[in-house]
């Protein structure tokens, strides 16, 4: 008599998800944001400075609950007027850190600080999602090798 092959049940067939969040810096050790002076400066001194007036490029800061940065997601490069900035990879990487709140940034490379319509609008799509899990953005910022322009005190958030 034949052995009958065993049918592996439909779970083994399926990808795993897995959420890990492991950070070596301690909690003293991280900065803290108050202001949107404070994320510039954070967001300056990681910025690579020979890519600043070259190309556009966005991160998110994440913070917990103590404004205290948990870390930085370097989303993506584009060209000289333009990148990406998926909202669901943004908010993906906020619930996987378990932030409490978040800064979006990009630079300018032309130099020009004002917010574009979709600047504008990126923001106000981030802003609402993350509300939907208790995620607050604090902020975007949008840097230069000038300056910044703060939504916050712009009056955009």
């Amino acid at each position: 008599m034949e052995r009958q092959k065993l049918q592996k049940p439909i779970w083994y067939h399926l990808a795993e998800v897995e959420l890990v969040y492991k950070t070596k810096v301690r909690a003293s050790e991280r900065p803290t944001i108050s202001n949107p002076d404070d994320s510039y400066q954070v967001l300056k001194s990681i910025w690579d400075q020979d890519k600043m007036n070259l190309l556009e490029e966005f991160k998110v800061m994440y913070l917990n609950g103590s404004n205290r940065v948990i870390g930085i997601y370097e989303m993506s490069s584009g060209g000289i007027t333009g990148t990406v900035a998926d909202p669901r990879l943004i908010l993906v990487a906020a619930l996987k850190s378990l932030a409490v709140s978040l800064i979006l940034a990009h630079n300018h490379p032309s130099g020009n600080l004002k917010a574009s319509q979709a600047d504008i609008d990126l923001t106000k799509k981030i802003n609402e999602a993350g509300k939907f899990h208790d995620i607050k953005l604090l902020d975007h910022i949008i840097i230069s090798s000038e300056g910044y322009f703060s939504f916050a005190n712009e009056g955009y958030l």
